[in-house]
Protein backbone atom coordinates (compact mmCIF):
# COMPACT_ATOMS: atom_id res chain seq x y z
CA UNK A 1 0.00 0.00 0.00
CA UNK A 2 1.61 3.25 -0.91
CA UNK A 3 0.30 7.01 0.12
CA UNK A 4 0.39 9.66 -2.44
CA UNK A 5 0.13 13.21 -2.13
CA UNK A 6 -1.66 15.16 -4.41
CA UNK A 7 -3.00 18.73 -5.20
CA UNK A 8 -6.67 19.14 -6.95
CA UNK A 9 -6.94 23.17 -7.64
CA UNK A 10 -4.90 24.40 -4.76
CA UNK A 11 -5.70 22.11 -2.02
CA UNK A 12 -3.86 19.19 -0.86
CA UNK A 13 -5.02 15.58 -0.66
CA UNK A 14 -3.23 11.98 0.51
CA UNK A 15 -4.54 9.50 -1.37
CA UNK A 16 -3.87 5.52 -0.25
CA UNK A 17 -3.66 3.10 -3.20
CA UNK A 18 -3.64 -0.52 -2.60
CA UNK A 19 -1.86 -1.39 -5.86
CA UNK A 20 -0.24 0.69 -8.47
CA UNK A 21 0.92 -0.05 -12.01
CA UNK A 22 4.19 1.48 -12.44
CA UNK A 23 5.27 2.96 -16.06
CA UNK A 24 7.70 4.82 -17.75
CA UNK A 25 5.24 7.71 -18.60
CA UNK A 26 4.86 11.33 -16.74
CA UNK A 27 1.47 12.10 -15.98
CA UNK A 28 0.85 15.76 -17.93
CA UNK A 29 -1.12 18.70 -16.71
CA UNK A 30 -4.32 19.02 -19.39
CA UNK A 31 -4.14 22.04 -22.17
CA UNK A 32 -5.33 25.13 -19.90
CA UNK A 33 -6.31 27.06 -23.52
CA UNK A 34 -8.69 24.18 -24.78
CA UNK A 35 -11.99 25.89 -25.25
CA UNK A 36 -10.67 29.12 -24.28
CA UNK A 37 -12.05 31.63 -26.88
CA UNK A 38 -9.46 33.90 -28.10
CA UNK A 39 -9.45 37.18 -27.45
CA UNK A 40 -9.88 40.81 -29.48
CA UNK A 41 -6.14 41.86 -29.70
CA UNK A 42 -8.03 45.50 -31.86
CA UNK A 43 -10.41 48.06 -30.41
CA UNK A 44 -11.60 48.35 -26.65
CA UNK A 45 -13.41 45.39 -25.53
CA UNK A 46 -15.87 44.79 -22.83
CA UNK A 47 -14.42 41.90 -20.40
CA UNK A 48 -16.01 39.75 -18.16
CA UNK A 49 -15.92 40.61 -14.64
CA UNK A 50 -15.90 37.21 -13.38
CA UNK A 51 -15.86 33.30 -14.54
CA UNK A 52 -18.95 32.41 -15.68
CA UNK A 53 -21.57 31.12 -18.37
CA UNK A 54 -23.25 33.03 -21.16
CA UNK A 55 -27.21 33.43 -20.94
CA UNK A 56 -28.26 35.83 -23.01
CA UNK A 57 -26.80 38.56 -25.03
CA UNK A 58 -28.52 41.64 -24.73
CA UNK A 59 -27.02 43.19 -28.50
CA UNK A 60 -26.28 42.62 -31.69
CA UNK A 61 -23.29 44.09 -33.95
CA UNK A 62 -23.60 47.29 -34.95
CA UNK A 63 -25.89 48.56 -32.22
CA UNK A 64 -25.22 52.05 -30.12
CA UNK A 65 -25.46 51.27 -26.42
CA UNK A 66 -25.55 53.65 -23.71
CA UNK A 67 -23.16 53.83 -20.22
CA UNK A 68 -25.24 51.99 -17.49
CA UNK A 69 -27.04 49.51 -20.86
CA UNK A 70 -26.99 45.48 -20.21
CA UNK A 71 -24.90 43.89 -23.21
CA UNK A 72 -25.29 40.31 -21.72
CA UNK A 73 -26.34 38.45 -18.91
CA UNK A 74 -23.59 35.90 -17.14
CA UNK A 75 -24.46 33.42 -14.41
CA UNK A 76 -21.73 32.71 -11.96
CA UNK A 77 -22.29 30.45 -9.21
CA UNK A 78 -25.72 30.38 -9.75
CA UNK A 79 -26.26 33.78 -9.78
CA UNK A 80 -27.30 35.69 -13.22
CA UNK A 81 -25.28 39.11 -13.32
CA UNK A 82 -26.02 41.90 -15.86
CA UNK A 83 -22.62 42.89 -17.88
CA UNK A 84 -23.29 46.72 -18.35
CA UNK A 85 -21.30 48.97 -20.84
CA UNK A 86 -19.40 51.64 -18.73
CA UNK A 87 -19.91 54.37 -21.51
CA UNK A 88 -21.38 55.02 -24.84
CA UNK A 89 -20.54 52.26 -27.30
CA UNK A 90 -20.96 51.15 -30.66
CA UNK A 91 -21.02 47.19 -30.74
CA UNK A 92 -18.37 46.03 -33.54
CA UNK A 93 -18.51 42.35 -32.96
CA UNK A 94 -19.81 39.60 -30.38
CA UNK A 95 -16.75 37.36 -29.65
CA UNK A 96 -19.15 34.56 -27.30
CA UNK A 97 -22.24 33.39 -27.54
CA UNK A 98 -25.18 31.62 -25.29
CA UNK A 99 -24.01 28.82 -23.11
CA UNK A 100 -20.11 29.41 -23.70
CA UNK A 101 -18.10 29.17 -20.76
CA UNK A 102 -16.14 32.34 -20.17
CA UNK A 103 -12.96 33.29 -17.50
CA UNK A 104 -12.10 36.19 -15.76
CA UNK A 105 -10.99 39.22 -17.78
CA UNK A 106 -11.77 37.26 -21.44
CA UNK A 107 -13.54 39.66 -24.27
CA UNK A 108 -16.63 39.25 -24.27
CA UNK A 109 -17.89 42.10 -26.79
CA UNK A 110 -15.70 44.09 -29.42
CA UNK A 111 -16.86 47.90 -29.14
CA UNK A 112 -15.91 51.46 -30.37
Amino acid sequence: MKIYKVKVNGKLYEVELESVEENNESIQKPNQTTNKPTKSTSGKTIKSPMQGTIQKVLVQAGQEVKKGDSVLILEAMKLENDITADQDYKVIDILVKEGDTVDNDQALIRVE
